[in-house]
Formats: C-alpha cells, structure tokens, sequence
C-alpha cells in the first residue's frame, strides 16, 4: 500500500512555486518542495474518492428499497434489500421529535439521512423509493435520500387508494 502511493507521487509533477516569491538558492529549494508535494497530493486523493465506513458484520448489499411512510402524525422510513429484509429504519420518536414535530418535513429529513447512514455502511449504493400516506415528510425524505448519496433508481406512490370499497363514515357536523 505504501509503496503505490510512492509510486503515484513518483508520477505526479511537484507543484510550481507562485511567481511571487522570491527563488531560493538550489540548495535550499530541493528539500523544501519533497515534504509540500506529498501531504498536498495525499489530501489531493482523499477528496477525490468519498470515504464510507463499513460497519463491523456488515451485509454488503449493493442494492436496496426505501420504504417511506408518512401519515399524519409520524413519519417512518425503512430500508431494505429487494427481498424485503430490513438493512435500516428510523422514525421521528426515534430521532428524538416529540408531539406535532413528529410529522413535519425537517423531521422526515433527519429520520432519512438516519436511515441512510446506517444502510450506506452496509455497502448500499442504488436504491428504489416506494412513498406512502399523505404526510408533509414525503417530498423531504426523498431529498435526504439523495443527498445521502444514494442515486436513485426509481420512485413509486404505493399509498393504498380504494376503489369504492367501504361506506365512509357519516360526515362531521361542526
């Protein structure tokens, strides 16, 4: 490991001094510019490649569902392999909302970026999204999910709509 990342600084140029500042004798320049150029291209490969921490027992799962549920008063999300085994889930209790707060969208952006951290320790790197019920943490959920780093492969509405199935009930007076 250590020798190819010797190799790679072998081949990358040193970086030019600014022309502000003023030449050093040859003396001095040569062993100045070696310890510069290996931290500036260590940090240079760092940010290149995103680093993801495997959790310990991890499942490596390169695909998966998200599953979010977002009714009125909670917002869940859950995410799970395509056969339906459970990587990760939160919900707003969990995130520490209490109340009304459960169910707002910033509560559903935590409870997905929550979600994700955990499922992208498994390995996960493309996922579907299935959205169900009418809460406001549908829209920011999903933004969450994005932005975790997940891309997205599809997204469905699955909430449960009937088709003249049972008699509502009898309509509030006020």
């Amino acid at each position: 490991m250590a020798e190819e990342i010797k190799d790679e600084l072998k081949a990358k140029p040193a970086p030019e001094a600014p022309a502000e500042s003023k030449p050093a004798p040859a003396s001095e320049a040569a062993p100045a510019a070696a310890p510069a150029a290996a931290p500036a291209a260590a940090a240079g490969e760092g940010e290149a490649k995103p680093v993801r921490r495997r959790i310990k027992g991890s499942k490596n799962i390169p695909v998966g569902v998200v599953h979010i549920l977002a009714s009125f008063n909670n917002t869940t999300v859950s995410i799970s392999d395509p056969r339906g085994n459970v990587i990760s889930w939160s919900n707003g209790g969990r995130c520490g909302f209490k109340g009304s707060r459960k169910s707002t969208a910033y509560a559903g952006t935590i409870v997905a970026q929550e979600a994700c951290k955990v499922a992208l320790g498994h390995g996960l790197n493309e996922v579907e999204i299935r959205v169900q019920g009418p809460g406001s943490g549908r829209e920011s959920a999903i933004r969450a999910v994005q932005a975790a780093g997940l891309s997205i492969s599809g997204i469905k509405d699955i909430t449960p709509v009937p088709h003249n199935g049972c008699r509502p009930c009898k309509r509030r007076r006020v």
